[in-house]
């Protein structure tokens, strides 16, 4: 079953249990406007609401995945610091915002060059695949800017404190071969082949038990944050649920009579 939403900018579209989300500026190489900061975090939030979507797939349209924020849109957020902090805070990390409260998987295909924020958009989401012919480039430095979108924050969990503050302080552009080498990252894909493939892998994820999965995706962040006796802890009462739900015995069902899974949505 497909489901498609158009706008002009965001192109939101559902195939089975994969939400899809697609910026739509390739003309400015996915620069993103506040419109659609606005509906991209709400997608996201819809997804999340919306039971019967198991994973979220991101992607870009033409050259570009996304270059970052419209310089012309970034323009208009007035002159007071406050005021530049507003926009940052109220328009651009609504996305990140988002994605927090996102407990499905959400997986880039990184189609172009992803710059500053646009590299940032990436790097918030669970997994990366890229295209052959995609860049990467934390390149606020080059304009005497900080890293606005949570690359401080995203990068040095991914690549370690040196590596990002190299990438950050110098601006450089590396290659999906290099970021695939630096764990930027997880797979890199013929540039005709990288949707499809994409697409492959998230329906994968989709058609495991969407609630093991979830609980996952929240220990694995959640104990990024905590001591080992506490992320134990965690872990054995999220095993206490999920061994009591109908998707644990139907998936070892499955598995003992070699046959496909039905999960019941969330």
């Amino acid at each position: 079953m497909t489901d498609q939403t158009n706008d002009d900018e965001l192109i939101v579209e559902t195939r089975d249990a994969v939400r899809i989300l697609r910026l739509n500026r390739p003309e400015q190489l996915g620069a993103f406007t506040w419109k659609m900061l606005d509906h991209w975090a709400a997608a996201l939030v819809d997804a999340q609401r919306d039971r019967s979507v198991r994973a979220v797939l991101l992607t870009g349209t033409g050259r570009g995945f996304c270059s970052g924020v419209d310089l012309d849109e970034f323009a208009t957020g007035g002159d007071a610091p406050i005021d530049r902090k507003r926009v940052l805070t109220d328009r651009v990390h609504q996305v990140a915002r988002a994605v927090e409260d996102l407990d499905k998987p959400l997986i880039c295909a990184v189609n172009g060059l992803a710059v500053g924020a646009g590299m940032d958009m990436a790097l918030m989401c669970d997994i990366r695949l890229a295209a052959r012919s995609a860049t990467f480039c934390e390149g606020y430095i080059k304009i005497g800017l900080v890293p606005g979108d949570g690359g401080a924050y995203f990068l040095p969990r991914l690549v370690g404190t040196a590596r990002a503050l190299e990438l950050l302080w110098t601006g450089q552009t590396i290659s999906a071969d290099d970021a695939l080498a630096m764990g930027i990252v997880n797979h890199v894909h013929p540039d005709d082949e990288l949707y499809t493939r994409a697409l492959e892998f998230a329906d994968r994820i989709a058609h495991r038990s969407p609630i093991a999965v979830s609980m996952i995706k929240r220990s694995v962040y959640q104990s990024q944050r905590l001591d080992l006796r506490t992320s134990l802890d965690l872990i054995s009462s999220h095993m206490g649920i999920v061994q009591s739900t109908f998707d644990q015995q139907e998936a070892m069902g499955a598995f003992r009579e070699r046959r496909t899974p039905e999960f019941r949505d969330r």
